[in-house]
């Protein structure tokens, strides 16, 4: 018997040992096979082998067939990797806009306390040249490229003021130095009191920092009377695990686990655990999400599900359960590498078991519950996995009409926002700033070039062409102008018809270029329906 047993580990230790060896060689075989293809290639093609193009498709190729998230960062894209990663970069803090490529760079959205803003430059101002250089000619990015720099160095611009100033007029062309410094976009974009007991936080992303800001954010308003905490984490599409961990710690009691890391290694199993003692365990959380929130977001909005802590409202999170890793390559690369599958609280992986099908909208599409698995909150209610976080509420957005995406997108609305400030020196303070002159918008957006069909107009136009495809044109013919007649609109009864979805945007564009970003946050909160739905809806209960 004992000899059976030997016999039997020993057969089971080749296998294994054969397994790692025909993994082994598989990769010997194609790193062979990958180096003959392009040895050939440059010997024999027809025209000259560009390597660094064809190699890079290659490796691009490569790692989307793993996952989206696996990723190749080469020497040249780190600043805008890094960017993206802590939402910083040395510049001088302003939103351009250049309608014209041979004319001039136009300020269109200074940051508050920017450099831009504080060497007064305002939404409206020309930029003519750019150290020297004129901005004629070249491409927004191409701008933008120069006004970036390291920190502490000076970028000089030609600048064709707005408004007149202590030493200027309106119209003149002065020299404007701006000091670059180390611009922070915000993660917190905005906290402050909705009513008399709602305090509101707005999240845009998971980056260095953050969870002390939710703290500084949640004593703040606190201070202020809120007894119920709104965490928006809407289109947030995540950032780093370690601060979703520091947020779930301000609101569950210490030494609680809020997400366990498993990767493919034996071993590699990370637990993660609050570390610190919370701000709060019995404040009522509201936590709002969509189909953007993404990755830490779902790791805060699923830990405080599974705890019974938070009420989790909106739609279905974007289900994103994995973790990348950053590791060194040759030649100063990066490779972002999926390690790992997160796990929250109650067990699930909040990852959609499909991730290369989804909605338009990039929402999960439809997952039987035969192909999910129940798990339990520490209340016992039931929760599953396979695709997102499903909110304890579900409270869809505002469905806007095909027209105010179109011109929203096109920057019809921007466009005008620019006109408008050109226009009035000052508006009301942000509460009482109501824009009112519809007709004058009319007017501008319908000498403006944009798609106004309706939603049905444009699928009828789908219908006529795979009418026309299919040879039946002309037997549909009279039914389909009749129904065409019925939809016609012309612009300006169409953008009247859809005034009280436009004009929103109208104002919030408007009141950024006179109060900065928070002031456009402000108006945005006026006309949010899908939150003050869910305020309304009772906290969950247990």
């Amino acid at each position: 018997m004992m000899k059976r047993i030997v016999t039997i580990l020993v057969l089971l230790s080749a296998c294994l040992s054969a397994g790692a060896q025909s993994k082994s060689f598989t990769l010997g075989q194609w790193v062979e096979m990958h180096n003959a293809i392009l040895k050939e290639l440059n010997r024999s093609y027809v025209d000259s082998l560009e390597v660094g193009r064809i190699e890079r498709a290659g490796v691009d190729a490569m790692l989307g067939a793993l996952d989206p998230y696996t990723v190749y960062v080469p020497e040249e894209e780190q600043e805008d990797f890094q960017m993206m990663l802590s939402s910083t970069y040395g510049g001088i803090g302003a939103v351009i806009y250049k309608p014209d490529v041979n004319g001039n760079v136009i300020i269109n959205e200074p940051y508050e306390g920017s450099p831009a803003a504080r060497a007064g430059l305002v939404c409206g101002d020309e930029i003519e040249s750019i150290d020297g250089v004129s901005t004629h000619g070249l491409e927004s990015g191409e701008c933008s490229e120069k006004m970036r720099g390291k920190p502490g160095t000076t970028v000089v611009f030609r600048v064709k003021k707005l408004r007149d100033g202590a030493t200027w007029k309106a119209g003149d062309v002065i020299e404007v130095p701006v000091v670059r410094q180390r611009i922070v976009l915000p993660s917190i974009e905005y906290a402050g009191m909705l009513n008399e007991k709602d305090g509101y936080v707005l999240m845009s992303k998971f980056t260095d920092g953050v969870g002390q800001g939710v703290r500084d954010a949640y004593n703040k308003l606190k201070a202020q009377g809120m007894q119920r905490m709104v965490l928006d984490l809407r289109g947030n599409g995540g950032g780093l695990l370690n601060e979703a961990v520091n947020i779930v710690s301000l609101f569950v009691p210490k030494g609680s686990l809020v997400v366990t890391a498993k990767g493919r290694e034996a071993g590699s199993e990370q637990v993660y655990k609050t570390a610190t003692e919370p701000v709060d365990t019995q404040i009522p959380l509201i936590i709002l999400v969509d189909s953007s929130s993404a990755s830490a977001s779902e790791i805060v909005s699923g830990a405080l599900q599974d705890y019974d802590r938070a009420t989790i409202i909106g739609t279905r999170t974007y289900g994103k359960g994995l973790v990348q890793s950053i590791r060194p390559l040759p030649y100063d690369g990066q490779l972002k590498v999926t390690t790992a599958k997160y796990y929250t609280p109650s067990g699930r992986c909040v990852q959609a078991i499909d991730y290369s099908h989804r909605n338009e909208d990039g929402s999960v599409g439809h997952i039987p519950d035969s192909l999910t698995h129940e798990f339990k909150t520490a209340h016992g209610r039931t929760v599953r996995d396979g695709g997102g976080v499903t909110p304890d509420y579900e409270i869809k957005p505002h469905r806007y009409s095909r027209l105010t995406y179109s011109i929203v997108m096109n920057g019809i609305v921007e466009q005008y926002a620019l006109k408008f400030v050109r226009e009035h020196p000052s508006i009301p303070a942000v509460e009482d700033f109501r824009f009112t002159d519809y007709d004058d918008f009319i007017s501008f957006a319908a000498d403006k070039t944009f798609d106004y069909r309706s939603s049905a107009k444009a699928l009828l136009d789908e219908v006529k062409k795979s009418l026309s495809e299919d040879g039946l044109a002309e037997t549909m013919s009279a039914e389909v102008e009749a129904l065409e007649k019925k939809m016609d609109m012309d612009k300006e009864t169409f953008l009247r018809l859809k005034k009280d979805e436009i004009v929103p945007f109208i104002e919030e564009e408007i009141a950024v270029r006179y109060y900065f970003q928070e002031a456009g946050i402000r108006v945005r909160i006026r006309y949010d329906e899908q939150l003050a739905k869910a305020l309304e809806q009772p906290a969950i209960s247990w």
